[in-house]
Formats: C-alpha cells, sequence, structure tokens
C-alpha cells in the first residue's frame, strides 16, 4: 500500500535528480562556449529515466544495488559518464568546438522550466498526502 503512495514521489524524485544532472551538463557546454576543441554533451533525458525507474538507482549506473547500505551509481553525469553523448554540430566552427549557443541556451530554458514543473508536482504530491493523512 506505501508502495503505491510513494511510487510517483519516486518517480518525480528520479526525474529532478537527472534535470539536475542535465542542467549541470549543458551548464558546463555553455561555459566552455569559447574553448577551442571543446565537444558539447548531452544525454538522452527519456533512456535515462527509463533506466533509473525500471530497476531503481542501480539500473542508470549499471551496477546492481544487492545490499542497502550500497551507493547507487547514477549514469548520467560526469565527465566519463558512458551514458553522455557527444552533439553534433549543425555549423561546425573552426576550432573545433562544437557548441552552439542558440541551441544550448534553448535546451537550458526548456530543462530549467521542465525542472520547476517537476518540483510542483513533488510539492502537490506532498500536498496531497499530507491533506490525506490529515483527513482534510
Amino acid at each position: 500500500m506505501l508502495d503505491r503512495l510513494t511510487g510517483n514521489l519516486q518517480f518525480q524524485g528520479q526525474a529532478l535528480l537527472l534535470r539536475a544532472e542535465r542542467q549541470k551538463v549543458l551548464s558546463g557546454n555553455i561555459a566552455n562556449a569559447d574553448t577551442p576543441g571543446f565537444q558539447a554533451r548531452d544525454f538522452d533525458f527519456a533512456k535515462a529515466l527509463q533506466a533509473a525507474t525500471t530497476q531503481g538507482a542501480g539500473a542508470a549506473g549499471g551496477g546492481a544495488i544487492t545490499d542497502p547500505r550500497h551507493i547507487p551509481v547514477r549514469g548520467a553525469g560526469g565527465a566519463n559518464d558512458p551514458n553522455l553523448l557527444y552533439r553534433l554540430p549543425e555549423q561546425p566552427s573552426i576550432d573545433g568546438n562544437t557548441v552552439d549557443m542558440d541551441r544550448e541556451r534553448a535546451n537550458f530554458a526548456d530543462n530549467t522550466v521542465r525542472y520547476e514543473a517537476t518540483l510542483r508536482f513533488i510539492n502537490g504530491d506532498v500536498r496531497n498526502l499530507l491533506s490525506a493523512i490529515r483527513g482534510d
């Protein structure tokens, strides 16, 4: 019974963590827009969320959690993460940098709005749970 009540919160929590990781990746791209040879990175949010929610947090990193004391390995984030993909440039630059500032700004703004929406969903779920507990 408790799993049904917390299932949506867990899903939204995973989405929030992945949105935060994507925000870090996108901000890193923006920060390195003038760095010669920098390759813009991103990850497929839908695939990462599906991996994180199908088998828990261990699935995102490819490792199984066999003991509750294990620290879950996250799969979306970090410079050496195999799930991060290189972005193909639409207009290659002379210095080899693949950051398209228009695309990065649009992705950053979109991710910000979706992050805030996820927070609102979580707040609404918590309010509904508290209302049900209180009997309002």
